[in-house]
């Protein structure tokens, strides 16, 4: 039985290390692509990843390892955002690698990358990436480099990635006289008003990001409506089956768009919660450490905000929620339909499980505002 995700752990102390990449299929044909690729990548993970990790007591999932019920879209996206620890097998470049990966830039946690030799995509060259060959003892070296780069992860600290970098405004080299801003003692960490004032922002940012997704899905139910009485109309004037598998077609077209809209808006979304979620808890705990008497309206308005933000979102994601009900049915239309559906679906499950940060910063609001009225 797989481990389920930790509430939280020691930010220096990795323990669950989720693994993506590609899986292939089990069930395939003795002999075929899909076969040997599901032989391949299992090697890699019970030769290579699985005992890397368990050296230094992490546990490794797959996502073809998740035993819990529920829907696997939605497990694998709370395991990319929340785990401590992601190993990333980027061999080929598989897209649904690729976005999974990308996603987990976004949050800046610890992120490994391995691959097979020569068949690394170009676009992320830069990036060191651990490689490997299929001979027993070329699997054997790369996992000793896992090896060393959890070793090094763990004792110095995960070196943020580029993609983190940008998206956190952290800048590689300190500019000149930045140690001039620092106090005697070298600390920068940010204070409870810099907290606040960041978490506001991001609040903001973050609810554009929802706004977004929100007219995505009015335009994908506009362009349904339309693609519905198109093709009622085909159906009413006895048009032959081509004519309605083209409007069909025409649909799933039309859909790229707002899908793409979607997608973006939602790896934001979610990138920008795991940002502001540390700075939330720290608000949180200063908040709770500081007697009622004591605290001044700010405190107090920050509380009711967390409050009122986790009630107005999950009215929103009771939308959000039929809509991707909707999207089951729109796929057994036709196979032009299946892309766009799942990637909506994927980027509708993304921020729902974003969005349970929010369900638990409330329950703390009110526990505390709850405390002090008793």
């Amino acid at each position: 039985m797989i481990t389920p995700l930790p509430a939280q752990q020691e930010p220096d102390r990795p323990r669950l290390c989720f693994v993506i990449g590609p899986i292939g299929d089990s069930y395939a044909v003795n002999g075929s692509p899909e076969r040997e690729a599901y032989e391949h990548h299992l090697e890699v993970f019970e030769e290579m990843i699985a005992p890397a990790c368990q050296k230094f007591g992490i546990d490794a999932v797959r996502a073809d390892r998740i035993d819990a019920a529920g829907d696997i879209n939605e497990q694998i996206c709370r395991y990319i955002l929340h785990s401590d620890l992601v190993v990333a097998d980027i061999s080929g470049g598989n897209p649904n690698v690729m976005y999974e990966l990308g996603l987990r830039h976004l949050t800046g946690k610890p992120t490994i990358h391995i691959g097979e030799a020569g068949q690394l995509p170009f676009d992320i060259a830069s990036i060191r990436t651990i490689q490997y060959t299929r001979a027993r003892s070329q699997l054997a070296k790369a996992r000793r480099g896992i090896e060393g780069a959890l070793e090094a992860g763990i004792r110095d600290g995960f070196e943020l990635l580029t993609p983190a970098r940008m998206m956190r405004a952290i800048e590689p080299v300190r500019r000149d006289g930045a140690d001039e801003d620092a106090d005697e003692d070298g600390d920068d960490t940010p204070g409870l008003l810099d907290d606040f004032v960041a978490i506001e922002e991001g609040l903001d940012e973050m609810m554009e990001q929802l706004a977004t997704i929100t007219r995505a899905i009015e335009t994908v139910g506009a362009l349904t409506q339309q693609s519905n009485i198109e093709v009622l109309d085909l159906t009413q004037a006895n048009a032959p089956a081509s004519a309605r598998h083209a409007a069909v077609a025409r649909f799933a077209d039309a859909l790229r768009t707002p899908t793409e809209e979607m997608r973006t808006a939602a790896m934001d979304f979610a990138g920008r919660m795991a940002r502001l979620d540390s700075g939330v808890k720290r608000a949180l705990g200063f908040v709770e450490a500081t007697p009622y008497e004591k605290r001044d309206e700010r405190e107090a308005e920050f509380l009711e905000q967390l409050i009122l933000l986790d009630e107005s979102v999950r009215t929103e994601l009771s939308h959000v929620t039929v809509f991707d009900a909707a999207l089951g049915k729109m796929a057994l239309m036709s196979r032009h339909l299946r892309k766009p559906v799942k990637d909506m679906s994927t980027s509708v499950k993304v921020m729902a499980s974003a969005i349970t940060c929010m369900g638990t910063w409330a329950d703390q609001a009110r526990s505390l505002t709850h405390r002090n009225t008793v």
